[in-house]
């Protein structure tokens, strides 16, 4: 094992790939500017350490064997890696993040999320930005990662360290921010009871009592939150529950007329305008939540700066036409523009 990794460098399995690029071992060592006789020298020491050949020796030409291709095709990988790794710790060294992790709530528009990632991917390289410079020119490679919660699950993918930017946390009395982050608002989102058509409850008269909406199934959505009181919000004790994963599912369980309950208004607007859904008053004061984004204090002695990525990504959200799009910009909707 000694002997194969003493071989197995990154000078070696790059010569093995100009050999079977070139065809022939003449031409390589051209190319490497080598005498031919020593590029077949370094070929024999790698097959002696390997135990194996790696070119047939019967073809004039630099004929790999079957044992060849593959080191050729994980040496093309290794180096790949070498390369990569490099690449990382320069980021590291001049402030972007290796990798960059936001907590989406699941009410946040996904169109408006992917266009900010198609922006930070297309950033040109250049000098990282000063201090203060929301200009960002490069993303340097951070690798982003996405991660969906609902309710309180925003929240602690932040305090757990699994997310370094919470987009859609709730704001208020009952979602008080925990120690040590920084919270900045991000928009406000009407909720309304929507039904089915087909559902009873779209003939019922208005307002609809609690007494009444007791006897009907709701559908409500988990809250991802595993360690932090998972939140429930606008159900009746006693009412049956249907229990589904996302704010999507649970349009799609009413829209079957599988239960009822409040919806995001920007969500639900495409169906209630197709006549999909109805919109239903009750006894209740519809939900009116207020939404905000938050990242960990980088701020006091000793505390490392924010990288360049999520400084790319707090400059984007100081933006107003951005966070107004994060919260209304849904299937249907339009594009919004700066006003």
């Amino acid at each position: 094992m000694t002997a194969s990794r003493n071989v197995l460098t990154p000078e070696a399995l790059a010569m093995m790939d100009v050999i079977a690029r070139t065809g022939s071992f003449a031409a390589a060592a051209r190319e490497l500017g080598k005498v031919p006789s020593a590029l077949t020298y370094n070929v024999r020491q790698l097959e002696d350490a390997l135990d194996v050949l790696l070119f047939d020796r019967r073809s004039r030409q630099a004929k790999l064997t079957a044992a060849g291709e593959e080191l050729l095709n994980e040496g093309r990988r290794l180096l790949e890696q070498i390369d990569a790794v490099a690449n990382r710790v320069k980021r590291v060294a001049t402030g972007w993040e290796t990798q960059l992790t936001l907590a989406i709530d699941g009410v946040i528009s996904p169109v408006t999320v992917f266009e900010l990632c198609e922006a930070f991917f297309a950033l040109k390289p250049g000098p990282p930005p000063a201090d203060g410079d929301g200009r960002t020119r490069s993303a340097c490679g951070t690798r982003l990662r996405l991660r969906t919660e609902v309710l309180a699950g925003t929240w602690e993918a932040l305090t757990s360290g699994q997310a370094d930017l919470a987009i859609g946390v709730r704001l208020g009395p009952d979602y008080a921010p925990p120690p040590g982050l920084q919270v900045q608002p991000l928009g406000e989102m009407d909720f309304v009871f929507a039904v089915a058509p087909h559902h009873p409850l779209a003939a019922a008269a208005e307002p609809i009592a609690e007494a009444e909406l007791l006897r009907h199934r709701a559908v409500a959505v988990a809250d991802s939150a595993l360690r932090l009181a998972p939140v429930t919000v606008n159900l009746l004790p006693g009412q049956d529950v249907f229990t589904v994963a996302s704010t999507q599912a649970k349009i799609e369980a009413q829209l079957r007329c599988l239960g009822c309950g409040y919806l995001p208004e920007p969500l639900a607007r495409e169906h209630i305008a197709a006549g999909r859904l109805v919109v239903k008053s009750t006894h209740r004061t519809p939900p009116h939540v207020r939404f905000g984004y938050a990242w960990r204090n980088h701020a006091g002695a000793g505390a490392q700066p924010a990288g360049l990525a999520l400084r790319w990504w707090l400059a984007q959200l100081e933006s107003p036409t951005t966070r107004r799009a994060l919260i209304e910009r849904h299937a249907g909707s339009a594009p919004l523009r700066d006003s």
